[in-house]
């Protein structure tokens, strides 16, 4: 018999199933155990910061060797912080994608492994969903409709939540995501590796003083633009390089921050409107930055509007939010993966 007619054969779809879960999408190796999508029990990250720092960024085949040789004891200090054993659990849901392709197989080929092992349903999770999925785990009480708001680096999007299993997008970047812009900008500074969080604490030190352009700010759409702002950034150090000018870089962090920042704010503010929505989520790691926690919050309350702003751990890169997503894939959906999972570097949301 088939490893797939098996599972399903013997399936008994719990609600308060318990799922392992693991994340290797780029350069943290994760795992964690979560309770009825809800409940973490444990939430193990091995970080590959200090590696990839002198490279200045994430270097893919050091970042797959380097989860090649954690992945297992990541596993397994989950499972011990946990206090159970994998015959406690009752599926197994992995990132396939999207993310760099090498560390991506590094999880799928693991969890492949133990499944196979030992006869657990394996479930495929695309990690932006993970992201998403996040705020089940902040909020026990959140239950859809309500709007994501997902900014990373890879992506800035608004989506409407329609229930557990569907959701319908709104607006998104045109070209850059807003984590991206992060990145580039604080290159552009000279800030070391990973960008984003060098930005916002530098942020702390300077004020908005320094004009820089609100890409479609104006514009009746959800769509965002990234790509000039970033332009504008290196094209104002450049001219204070060519004029002999000091630049501030506090002053220009801050006005970076607060410009990409705000128009993300204001576009949710008025999708919410628009479709009626009570709940507006963060999703995504530069959900971590300050800044955006802060006026998100006053948006929110300025409008009697509900709001979940994941803890910052649930914000990057985790394995917690990649097993709520896969109790949904699980429970609600009733979706099991075969075993010829592949990785898949690109995936639309």
């Amino acid at each position: 018999m088939k490893y797939i007619d098996k599972i399903k054969n013997s399936i008994e779809y719990k609600k308060d199933a318990i799922i392992l879960g693991i994340e290797s999408s780029c350069d943290e190796t994760c795992a964690s155990v979560v309770k009825g999508g809800r409940e973490v029990l444990s939430n193990v990250i091995s970080s590959q910061i200090e590696i990839h720092k002198r490279f200045g960024g994430v270097v893919p085949e050091i970042a797959s060797r380097n989860h090649t040789m954690s992945i297992v004891s990541v596993v397994d200090e989950a499972l011990k912080d946990a206090n159970i054993t994998l015959d406690d659990v009752d599926a197994i849901a992995v990132t396939y994608g999207a993310g760099l392709v090498g560390a991506l197989l590094t999880g799928v080929a693991y969890a492949k492994t133990l499944c196979l092992a030992k006869n657990i349903p394996l479930v495929k999770v695309n990690h932006i969903r993970g992201h998403i999925a996040a705020s089940y785990i902040e909020s026990k009480k959140l239950v859809p409709p309500f709007l994501s708001v997902i900014t990373s680096g890879g992506h800035t999007a608004l989506l409407k939540i329609i229930d557990f299993e569907n959701h319908e997008f709104i607006g998104g970047t045109m070209d850059d995501a807003v984590g991206e812009a992060f990145d580039k900008v604080a290159k552009t500074l000279k800030l070391p590796y990973p960008g984003g969080p060098q930005i916002s604490k530098l942020a702390m030190l300077g004020e908005n003083v320094i004009s820089l352009p609100k890409m479609l700010k104006n514009e009746k759409n959800y769509n965002f633009s990234y790509s000039g702002l970033k332009t504008a950034v290196i094209n104002y150090v450049h001219k204070c390089e060519q004029s002999g000018t000091e630049v501030s870089r506090a002053d220009l962090a801050k006005s970076f921050e607060t410009t990409a920042i705000d128009v993300i704010v204001e576009k949710a503010e008025m999708a919410m409107k628009e479709f009626g929505l009570e709940t507006v989520a963060i999703a995504g790691g530069v959900g971590a930055n300050d800044y955006y926690r802060q006026e998100m919050q006053k948006m929110a309350d300025k409008n009697n509007f509900e709001v979940v702003i994941p803890s910052k751990v649930f914000c990057t890169d985790n394995a917690s939010m990649i097993a709520a997503e896969g109790y949904i894939q699980y429970y609600y959906a009733k979706e099991i993966t075969e075993l010829d999972l592949n990785a898949v570097p690109s995936i639309k949301l």
